[in-house]
């Protein structure tokens, strides 16, 4: 079986979100991490896994539902702490990220029996979830982040490598207002969709 992680930053006003801000305020920025975050652990949490893992920058909170190991991030740019997190697997591993609220289960329950390595192109440019059969850190060690090719980059670092890649959906990342939009109307009915709708009805009020 896979192990899934789950790589997050600790949903705090100013840490999280900022480019939400404006038209949401710090805190609701922060509000609505925690729900983008919630929904993707409870869509790991229900998915079958040999282990479950939060790898964060911080401390976990009420959000995390039961199931998980919790490990702290290592130091250094977004590339090391991805390597730090598959060196922590002993077998196949799929890593997401806590901006993508819409998973479900059905996305997350990969097999590497007739392939090597999982890629999750992201909209704008990067990747919402990789997966190694055989985690590897230097696969990622390198490799550009938060730019309009890091996906590209980081498959062509798994081809490179020999790796059989099949891919999967391309999604949408939450960085924006109107990506919180768009990705809450692919999910109405989570907890992102919902702490998106108390947050655009106090913005609208004020």
């Amino acid at each position: 079986m896979t192990t899934l992680l789950v790589i997050a930053k600790e949903p705090l006003p100013g840490r999280v979100k900022t480019r939400l801000t404006p038209p949401f305020t710090p805190e609701e920025a922060a509000a609505l991490a925690e729900a983008a975050l919630a929904d993707s652990l409870h869509a790991v949490a229900a998915t079958p896994a040999l282990q479950r893992l939060l790898v964060i920058d911080g401390s976990p909170g009420p959000w995390l539902p039961p199931g998980f190991d919790v490990v702290p991030q290592c130091t250094g740019g977004l590339d090391e702490r991805l390597a730090d997190a598959f060196g922590r697997c002993r077998g196949p591993a799929l890593l997401i990220g806590m901006d993508t609220p819409q998973v479900t289960p059905a996305l997350l329950g990969v097999d590497f029996s007739d392939c090597d390595a999982y890629f999750g192109p992201a909209e704008d440019g990067g990747f919402w979830a990789l997966g190694l059969a055989d985690p590897d850190p230097a696969l990622l060690r390198g490799v550009p982040m938060s730019t309009p090719v890091t996906g590209a980059v980081q498959r062509e670092r798994l081809v490179g490598a020999g790796l059989r890649v099949r891919d999967l959906p391309c999604l949408r990342d939450v960085d924006t207002a109107d990506d919180a939009h768009a990705v809450a109307a692919l999910a109405p009915h989570g907890r992102f969709a919902a702490r998106l709708a108390l947050c655009a009805a106090a913005a609208d009020c004020r």
